[in-house]
C-alpha cells in the first residue's frame, strides 16, 4: 500500500518539478521510502508503505532491465506466492520477494491481461522502457485510486487528487455535472468525473495503454451483473449459507498475507465482529482489535462499544477502545477535509481518520467490514426497493440528497443545467436491462455508490496516517457470489439476511440480531456551538463568495436552521456545503 503517480508526456521531457511536487504530497501514504525514475517522456514516482518484502530490493518505481519494463504500484496482491511459483515454472526468476516483481512478470508473460489473473487491490503503472508503452490498471471494485490530468501535451496520474493539483497547472473550474452528483448523489461523483472539470477518475476494473505515438484506449476487464446467473436456481438457503461463509473464510484468510502484523477495526457491528471469527477459526491467536467512540449529542448515540466489547470478549482479542472527545473532533476537521481526494459528506470520515490516527501507532494492517452493505443489502432503502413499482422514481427519493427542485434554490444558476443525477441513474438503469427493481439498486450500489462513498472514504482516511486497510467483502470472488445469490434471501429480516444467518454459527446472537449501527458522529449531525461556527466561518470566506457555488440565501438558511435542513438519509445538508467549500478552500481551488 503506497502512493504512486507520474507523468507521460508525448510532446516533450518531462519536467521534474512537478513531479517532485506530486510525490511529496503523497508522503502520508507511504512514510517508508520514496523513489523516482524518469526518462525522457516518462516518469514515475513512488512512495513506500512497508508491507510485504521489507527489504531494498522490492523498493519502487522497481526496474526489470531484462524485460525492460518499469513499475510504480499502489496495493497488495494477495496470490503473489502462488503466482509467483506458477511464473518460475514458466522460467521466470526474481531478485526480490514482495508482490510488486510478480505484477512485472506476469505483464511480461500475459500482457494487460495479467489483471485477470491478480487477486487483490491495486492501482498500477507499467512503462515498457523498449517501446514507450505505458499501461495504467485499477483494480476490480476501485479500492485503489488513481486520478488523472491533461495539463498541456502531458497526461499525469497520481493516487489523490490533491497530488495532481500540487504538481501545478491543472484546470480548476468546478465541473456543474460532478457538482450536480456531489449535491444529490450523496456526494457520490461517478467515474470518470470529479467535482473538478480538469481531473478525472480511471473507472475501477479498467486498463488505460498511452501509445508512444500518443493514442489512447480504454477498456473494462471485469464486471458482473446482478442476478445474472442461472446454474444456481436449485440451491437452497442452506447451500448458500454454506458456500458464503467458505468463500468469506478464503477471502479473510488470503487478506493476512504479509510481514508485518494485521488488526482488525471492529466496529461491533455484523460485519466487522464476522472478521474476528473467521480469524480466529483459522487459528490465528493475539488477534489486535481496534474500536472508537465519540460523546452523545441529542439524544444520538456515540458509541457501539456494548457490541465491540462483547466481541473482544468472546474471542479473546488485544482489544483497544478509544474513545474521541467533541473538541478532538472539531480540532481534526481540517485534517480530516484535507485527506479527502474528493469532498465527502459522509460523518464516518472524521471516525475513520482519528481511529486510524491511533490504529497506525500499534499496526501497520488491518481488515474492515467495507463492502457488505452494498453487496448484501444492508442499507433501509434494499427493502424498499424490492418492491419498487417505478424503480427510478422510488430510487431517487430514497437515495438522494435533493431532488433538481431544490438543487435550483441551492446552486447559483449558472452552476446548474440539466438534471444530470437523475439522467445518469435513468440510464444505468436502463443498461443493466429487464432485471428487478431491487438487483438494478444492488447494481448501481456495487458498481458506483460503493466505490466513491465507503471504499474511498476508508482509503482517504487510513492512508492519511500510513495505515493499509483490507476489505475482504470485497474479494471479487465475494462479490460474483453475492451477485448469484437470489436478491430476496439478502434482502429481507431488514436485510443482509443472508449474511446473518450464515453468521449465526459463530456469533453471539446479539451481534447477529442488533439492530444495525452506523459509524455515528453525533455532533456532524446536530451541528451546535463551535461545530455551527466552523461552518459559519467556512461559508462566510470571501472565497467561499467569489466562487459563488451556492445561493447566499440558501446558504443562509441553512445556517439559521442547521438541525432542520437534513437529507432523507438523515445527513445534515450544511456539513454537505461546509464540507464542499473546506476542500476547495483547503486546496487552493
Amino acid at each position: 500500500m503506497c502512493g504512486i503517480c507520474g507523468e507521460v508526456n508525448r510532446n516533450g521531457s518531462v519536467r521534474m518539478a512537478p513531479l517532485e511536487a506530486m510525490s511529496e504530497a503523497l508522503s502520508p501514504r507511504g512514510p517508508d521510502g520514496f523513489g523516482l525514475l524518469a526518462q525522457g517522456d516518462v516518469a514515475l514516482a513512488h512512495r513506500r508503505l512497508s508491507i510485504l518484502d521489507l527489504k531494498a530490493t522490492s523498493q519502487q518505481p522497481m526496474v526489470d532491465s531484462q524485460l525492460g519494463l518499469a513499475i510504480a504500484f499502489n496495493g497488495c496482491i494477495y496470490n503473489f506466492r502462488d503466482f509467483r511459483q506458477d511464473l518460475k515454472a514458466k522460467g521466470y526468476t526474481f531478485f526480490s520477494e514482495g508482490d510488486t516483481e510478480v505484477i512485472l512478470k506476469a505483464y511480461h508473460a500475459w500482457g494487460a491481461d495479467c489483471v485477470l489473473r491478480l487477486k487483490g487491490m491495486f492501482a498500477f503503472a507499467i512503462w515498457e522502457m523498449w517501446t514507450g508503452r505505458v499501461v495504467l490498471a485499477r483494480d476490480r471494485l476501485g479500492i485503489k485510486p488513481l486520478y488523472l490530468a491533461d495539463v498541456g501535451s502531458s497526461l499525469r496520474f497520481a493516487s489523490t487528487l490533491p497530488a495532481l493539483l500540487a504538481g501545478g497547472g491543472v484546470d480548476t473550474a468546478i465541473d456543474p455535472v460532478g457538482l450536480h452528483h456531489y449535491m444529490s448523489f450523496h456526494s457520490v461523483v461517478p467515474a470518470p468525473r470529479t467535482i473538478l472539470r480538469g481531473v478525472r477518475k480511471l473507472p475501477p476494473a479498467t486498463l488505460l495503454t498511452l501509445e508512444p505515438d500518443g493514442q489512447r484506449s480504454e477498456r473494462q476487464y471485469w464486471s458482473v451483473r446482478m442476478g445474472g446467473d442461472t446454474d444456481t436456481d436449485d440451491m437452497g438457503e442452506e447451500e448458500w449459507r454454506e458456500t458464503l461463509i467458505h468463500c468469506l473464510l478464503r477471502a479473510v484468510e488470503r487478506r493476512t498475507v504479509s510481514d508485518v502484523p494485521v488488526g482488525v477495526l471492529l466496529s461491533g457491528g455484523l460485519d466487522s465482529s464476522l472478521l474476528v471469527a473467521l480469524l480466529a477459526q483459522l487459528g490465528h491467536e493475539d488477534i489486535r482489535t481496534f474500536s472508537v467512540g465519540f460523546e452523545a449529542v441529542g439524544g444520538l448515540k456515540g458509541d457501539e462499544f456494548e457490541y465491540s466489547d462483547l466481541m473482544a470478549r468472546t474471542y479473546g482479542t488485544d482489544h483497544t477502545k478509544i474513545v474521541i472527545s467533541p473538541e478532538r473532533v472539531l480540532s481534526a476537521l481540517p485534517g480530516v477535509i484535507g485527506a479527502m481526494s474528493e469532498p465527502m459528506m459522509s460523518h464516518d470520515c472524521v471516525g475513520f481518520y482519528l481511529l486510524a490516527e491511533e490504529v497506525s501507532r500499534h499496526v501497520k494492517v488491518v481488515q474492515s467490514g467495507q463492502g457488505a452493505d452494498e453487496t448484501f443489502a444492508g442499507y433501509h432503502w434494499h427493502e424498499k426497493m424490492l418492491t419498487a413499482a417505478d424503480p427510478l422514481d422510488d430510487y431517487a427519493r430514497l437515495y438522494f440528497d435533493r431532488d433538481h427542485a431544490e438543487m435550483a434554490h441551492a446552486l447559483s444558476p449558472d452552476m446548474i443545467s440539466g438534471d444530470h443525477s437523475r439522467i445518469f441513474v435513468k440510464d444505468f438503469f436502463y443498461r443493466c436491462g429487464e432485471t428487478s427493481p431491487i438487483n438494478k439498486t444492488l447494481q448501481i450500489d456495487t458498481e458506483i455508490m460503493l466505490v466513491d462513498d465507503p471504499v474511498k472514504r476508508v482509503d482517504n482516511m487510513t492512508m492519511a496516517f500510513g495505515l493499509e486497510t483490507r476489505v475482504p467483502f470485497l474479494d471479487h470472488e465475494m462479490v460474483e457470489l453475492a451477485t448469484r445469490i437470489p436478491s430476496e434471501l439478502k434482502v429481507k429480516s431488514g436485510g443482509k439476511h443472508i449474511l446473518k444467518e450464515a453468521a449465526r454459527r459463530i456469533l453471539p446472537p446479539e451481534v447477529v440480531d442488533r439492530p444495525k449501527g452506523y459509524f455515528p458522529v453525533p455532533a456532524l449531525k446536530y451541528i451546535r456551538g463551535p461545530y455551527l461556527d466552523f461552518a459559519r466561518d467556512v461559508l462566510n470566506q470571501q472565497a467561499a463568495r467569489d466562487r459563488g457555488i451556492f445561493r447566499q440565501d440558501y446558504v443562509a438558511g441553512l445556517l439559521g436552521d442547521p438541525e432542520g435542513s437534513l437529507t432523507p438519509k438523515g445527513h445534515s445538508k450544511l456539513w454537505q456545503v461546509t464540507v464542499l467549500e473546506h476542500w476547495l478552500q483547503a486546496h487552493g481551488v
